[in-house]
């Protein structure tokens, strides 16, 4: 009777147990294949010069700020003058990251006074509310001139002194939105989607094309993050509904690939990592969690109609 009773549960333990050396092995063949089965260099801070678009808020000033505290030189790349007080291992450049002759002349300053950059962090982005029909043209094309097409033009700048020396690294914070689109926010999504991409093909290219398998590339993708840019959901957390996870949880992804030197995709929570795989689901499925995520993005926009025009009707 007692070994009727623990077969389930020794076939139950027995699955368990294949399925943590299953995921053991997949994890660590991953990073193996994405480092391209090179070792990774001891990581010293003084040596290393970090290059951060969007640092003058959100998730950027908390990873300048984590940064620096690790005795790291950062660059800060925006539009937007700093909301904090720098510390002295921080510099600021006010610089239109869309503009290639913008980003050509804080080139040639930033080699003039601190070298070449050793990591790149392509952090900054925009988020507009609006539907397909809604969104004027003027923030459609800034949402890609700032989410994807700045990164070639950072890369076309920064990339060549990487390949030469093949050693440095380069990182994207990316988001959820990456794998997920939902309503409202598809021009933010085709342009996540868009930044995984070039991670993807640029990983190719530094291994083929260039010769310099030593160059990391990682992205970041992050679900909710309270930052301004969601200020239009936030501000109605009652209908929102959604945990929100804190600059600091994605700031320290991003450091954490800095400073192991490691490339990788990681999705912060962690224990949210299984969206990376929604595309390998059946439709029906991926169609339902679309669905749920733009039942929210919904909800919220009808209580902002109704507080913005009480007169007004939501389709």
């Amino acid at each position: 009777m007692l070994d009727v009773l623990n077969a389930p549960i020794i076939t139950s333990l027995s699955v368990l147990i294949a399925s943590l050396v299953l995921y053991y092995f997949h994890t660590k063949i991953s990073a193996r294949v994405l480092n391209n089965f090179q070792a990774s260099e001891t990581w010293i801070p003084e040596n290393e010069l970090v290059l951060l678009t969007g640092g003058s808020g959100g998730i950027g000033t908390q990873i300048m700020k984590e940064l620096s505290r690790k005795k790291v030189r950062v660059l800060i790349l925006d539009i937007n003058r700093p909301t904090v007080e720098l510390p002295e291992n921080v510099t600021f450049y006010q610089t239109d990251i869309t503009s290639a002759k913008s980003l050509s002349e804080t080139g040639a300053a930033i080699r003039k006074s601190h070298g070449e950059p050793t990591v790149i962090v392509n952090n900054a982005a925009v988020f507009h509310h609006g539907t397909i029909l809604e969104l004027p043209e003027e923030k459609l094309r800034q949402t890609f001139d700032v989410n994807i097409i700045s990164h070639f033009l950072i890369l076309k700048e920064f990339l060549p002194y990487m390949v030469r020396m093949n050693r440095g690294h380069v990182i994207t914070v990316a988001s959820v939105a990456s794998f997920v689109t939902v309503g409202e926010m598809v021009d933010y999504a085709c342009s996540k989607a868009s930044a995984l991409a070039f991670q993807e093909g640029l990983r190719q290219e530094l291994k083929y094309w260039y010769k310099a398998p030593n160059v990391r590339t990682s992205s970041v993708h992050p679900l909710w993050v309270r930052t301004p840019m969601i200020d239009g959901f936030t501000r109605y957390e009652s209908d929102f509904r959604q945990p929100l996870l804190d600059p600091k949880d994605v700031s320290q992804a991003v450091v954490e690939h800095i400073v192991t030197r490691k490339s990788g995709q990681t999705i912060v929570p962690r224990h949210a990592s299984a969206v990376g795989s929604l595309k390998a689901l059946p439709l029906w499925l991926q169609e339902a969690i679309r669905s749920y995520f733009s039942s929210i993005v919904l909800r919220v926009r009808i209580k902002r109609v109704a507080d913005r025009d009480p007169g007004q009707r939501v389709p």
